[in-house]
């Protein structure tokens, strides 16, 4: 193995957790259940039997993220849907809706897939949820191009998409939180709610045009808002509080896996700290950097958070103690405290972009080595169904 992807991630006592690991989760979504779920179990079938899981996941993955690109391509400041300025083509509407809606299909038969093939590991699941971590911010991200953040003729502003997206990716990090005190995925009604939407929205804008989001109704407020508002609302009003009663019931059955109330809370320090910068960063910053660079700041968040969610789902799946700090904390409290404090203010987006590259190869070099070291201990390699020698 070369030595800059020979880094050690896993502890040995993450190890001994992965092979004690069994995979335990509850989908209680009507959606999922009763519809969804047939669909699934049909289009599993088409799969050849020599594909990887892996691949699958990782397929679905590419697929979003190609889309992202696009959608930056022609839209890197958010303005594209705007009164006036060049709308994004037809086409890439159409592929936004076939892209997203094959990646839920890939999500959502992988697992059936690996059951099918005999070749369900930990690694597997590490994989389809780390890359679901990541797939969360650049959903959202992509979402945000229907809108119009156009100065003066903006229907929502950027801070409101600082927001969305904070609460989306701290509704993802809670349902892992929550199984890292109960041992019990319980899957969220959003995902399916938010994706069978998003791909309804992408291919409506495609045959109505993006202008159809941005005209007022009768009683004072946009197609985009309510647009908003659901997403909003499956967090907010579905997701957040299924977390939060499941790990109650668990607790009065006192079957939680956390021994005091700050070993339960642990996982949730990092992400309230990176929040809080970031939010005191968006406030007070004397560049107003949200408002000149969205789509860069929203990708740094978007890959900040991913880092510190899979850095949980590694701890949550080996039974192991959770980090309260992560590393990229410090960095980032440099950064905020002398930007916000005028001591750096002509450098802000200098310090934007160097950070942003950082946290991005350090989040692939992370997930590479991670890879790596858990298909080396289960003699397996990640994008085939073949074992290899470790000797």
């Amino acid at each position: 193995m070369p030595l800059h992807l020979n880094c050690r991630y896993v502890t040995a006592e993450q190890l001994s957790g992965f092979d004690k690991y069994q995979y335990s989760a509850v989908d209680t979504n009507p959606l999922s259940v009763y519809v969804m779920q047939h669909a699934w179990n049909r289009i599993v079938k088409i799969v050849p039997l020599w594909v990887a899981p892996n691949t699958l996941t990782f397929t679905g993955f590419l697929m979003i993220l190609i889309n992202y690109f696009i959608l930056s391509f022609y839209d890197w400041d958010y303005t594209a849907s705007g009164f006036g300025h060049d709308h994004i083509p037809t086409w890439v509407w159409f592929f936004a809706g076939f892209s997203t809606f094959s990646a839920y299909c890939l999500d959502s038969i992988d697992g059936k897939h690996a059951r099918r093939t005999y070749s369900s590991t930990p690694l597997g699941e590490l994989f389809d949820h780390g890359l679901d971590s990541w797939a969360t911010s650049i959903f959202t991200m992509s979402l945000f191009s229907i809108f119009d953040f156009s100065g003066e003729t903006a229907t929502v502003s950027v801070y409101t998409q600082y927001t969305v997206l904070s609460l989306v990716l701290i509704t993802f990090l809670l349902s892992h939180w929550e199984k890292y005190n109960t041992g019990i995925l319980f899957l969220p009604w959003g995902y399916d709610i938010s994706q069978v939407t998003l791909t309804a929205v992408y291919l409506l804008t495609a045959v109505v045009g993006v202008e159809a989001w941005h005209r007022p109704l009768p009683f004072g407020y946009y197609f985009s808002d309510i647009l908003l508002a659901m997403v909003i609302a499956c967090s907010i009003f579905l997701s957040i509080p299924q977390t939060h009663y499941n790990i109650y019931k668990a607790y009065k059955k006192k079957t939680l896996k956390t021994s005091s109330l700050y070993e339960g809370i642990l996982p949730l320090i990092s992400p309230l700290l990176l929040f809080i910068l970031l939010t005191v960063w968006v406030t007070f910053s004397p560049s107003s950097i949200l408002a000149k660079q969205p789509r860069l700041f929203l990708w740094m968040v978007g890959i900040t958070n991913s880092n510190i969610t899979c850095r949980v789902i590694m701890c949550q799946m080996s039974s192991t103690r959770s980090e309260a700090f992560h590393w990229l904390l410090y960095p980032l409290a440099v950064i905020v405290c002398t930007v916000t404090t005028g001591l750096m203010k002509e450098l802000e987006q200098h310090l934007l972009v160097a950070f942003t590259a950082l946290i991005t190869l350090a989040h692939i070099h992370y997930g590479v080595c991670v890879g790596l070291e858990l298909s080396h201990h289960f003699n397996i390699y990640i994008f085939s169904l073949k074992k290899y020698n470790k000797d």
